[in-house]
């Protein structure tokens, strides 16, 4: 019995649009990912790959068609409802890593829970155990300039996994990374998709990462080829 599609693109229409200039970032995307899936989105420079992303996870609006997310249209929920939504179901790991300097690993691991409004007591023990999960339960009170790239990655993917989302976002996880630590990172992805059941879909130019996926979407000029 195949599992219920978690996510679905219908005719996904992205513009941006400066002066007269007018530029088609996606042009009629289709797209299922199953639950529980691992895919990566692949492709040139500028093809789509990141907006592609950024639409079905509700960090950016579309012009035209729909995204589902486990049923649910993104289109008919306000800004507020889809932050929400967000904090709740979605997981993000970016390139950049996005950690908050002033604070610590474990500081910057809560803070999702604590914007969820979790108890302060609850999110530490939590941020500590997720801290410990990634190998990182001696660096909790290091801040991130104190951390090499791969640990501070790690702290990102702790950060991002705290509430038990549905889905994990990944733009590039490996991308600031060598080759090493690259591995690390993914086999720790790959690790958290077989145990926890937990979909990711990953943005990546590396095809060693791509193929470690359940399934690789290739993209040229706005399009799924």
């Amino acid at each position: 019995m195949q599992k219920p599609f978690i996510i679905e693109a219908r005719n996904v229409q992205k513009l941006y649009r400066s002066g007269q200039l007018r530029v088609e970032a996606l042009r009629g995307v289709d797209l299922t990912v199953t639950a529980g899936e691992m895919v990566a989105i692949m492709g040139p420079s500028g093809c789509g790959k990141t907006t592609l992303l950024n639409c079905l996870a509700g960090l950016d609006t579309i012009d035209d068609g729909d995204v589902l997310i486990q049923g649910d249209s993104l289109r008919n929920l306000g800004d507020q409802k889809r932050t929400a939504y967000r904090a709740r179901h979605m997981g993000f790991i970016f390139q950049d890593f996005n950690l908050l300097p002033t604070l610590t690993a474990v500081e910057n691991v809560e803070l999702p829970m604590l914007i969820s409004r979790v108890p302060g007591r609850k999110a530490r023990k939590r941020a500590l155990e997720m801290l410990d999960m990634v190998g990182l339960a001696d660096r909790s009170r290091h801040r991130p300039a104190e951390l090499s790239g791969g640990q501070r990655q790690r702290v990102t993917i702790a950060r991002a996994l705290t509430n038990d989302p549905a889905i994990i976002w990944a733009d590039e996880p490996t991308g600031n990374l060598d080759s090493e630590t690259a591995k690390e990172i993914m086999d720790m992805l790959c690790r958290f998709n077989s145990e926890h059941g937990q979909t990711f879909v990953i943005v990546t130019h590396a095809l060693e990462i791509g193929e470690r996926t359940n399934r690789i979407i290739h993209m040229r000029d706005g399009q799924i080829i």
